[in-house]
């Protein structure tokens, strides 16, 4: 008869064996509502009028701040494009005006609306990589208002480049830019940074906001974020492509809004190790 106490125990769970990405519900939810309110798109045959209504428009706040000679200045704005283009866009101020709404909603409604499956896709995909160890970080309820702070911190940006731009701005990546800036204050804290290192990344200590610029990791992580973004809105003329497909500047504004107010969602003291506050929480 075997010794019991020689019987094979069942095997513990490996920590090492976790998967990289486990989704937060509330991540799964986000992407939930990205898929869903593309496909319902999709299936409307135009849906103008409502997407107007919830993507950002730039004019519109620099309409309601200063309504006088509103459509005199959109054309000043507007010289030196081909008549086409002008036309298309003095038609949207002239929808802005006659609308008579600010949208304030549209600041973060703007983030659940995207142009094309490739863009919701590619989406999801950074709002998994970034957002679940941020969500696990925070909590569902702390990472819901930190996605649409960083969401009104892009159209922000996006209004102070251009408040006289009138082509609606969609997408979540001034959001999801924001859990980006987030990420650099406690990623690179762990051994091969946010993705080489442990599914419990979002264990590691953070880091003030100046040790944060001590990093050297997190710092070439940031500056090479901030090169191509900004590469990108040099050349996107010269290159043929137009700055209005890809709102950049509200990359940075989400970017600087994560980095800068993850201090105000994180529940653990900057500095403190994964130990010390797991051991507060027991």
């Amino acid at each position: 008869m075997s010794n019991p106490s020689q019987r094979r125990q069942p095997d513990s769970p490996r920590p090492g064996r976790e998967p990289i990405f486990n989704a937060p519900a509330v991540v799964a939810a986000l992407i939930g509502v990205f898929l869903l309110v593309h496909g319902f798109r999709e299936l409307v045959n135009d849906d103008f009028i409502w997407l107007y209504q919830l993507a950002f428009v730039p004019a519109r706040v620099t309409w309601w701040l200063q309504p006088d000679d509103f459509m005199q200045r959109l054309a000043a704005s507007l010289q030196g494009l081909p008549p086409d283009a002008a036309a298309g866009q003095l038609a949207l101020g002239r929808l802005i005006v006659a609308s008579g709404s600010l949208a304030p909603w549209s600041v973060i409604t703007h983030a659940f609306l995207h142009g094309s499956w490739t863009h919701v896709i590619l989406n999801s995909v950074w709002l998994l990589a970034f957002g679940a160890p941020l969500a696990n970080r925070f909590g569902a309820a702390r990472f819901t208002i930190f996605f649409f702070i960083c969401a009104a911190g892009g159209a922000l940006a996006h209004y102070l480049s251009g408040p006289m731009e009138v082509i609606p701005m969609i997408g979540a990546s001034g959001a999801i830019s924001g859990c980006m800036g987030a990420a650099v204050r406690f990623a690179f804290n762990v051994r091969g940074g946010l993705f080489g290192g442990p599914a419990s990344v979002h264990l590691a200590r953070a880091d003030s906001l100046v040790d944060t610029f001590r990093n050297r990791r997190a710092m070439m992580f940031a500056g090479a974020w901030f090169v191509t973004n900004i590469l990108f809105g040099v050349l996107a003329r010269p290159l043929g492509v137009s700055e209005s497909i890809v709102a950049w500047q509200a990359h940075i504004g989400g970017f600087l809004t994560g980095m800068l107010l993850f201090g105000l969602f994180d529940p653990h003291p900057a500095g403190s190790s994964a130990s010390e506050w797991m051991r507060d929480t027991d």
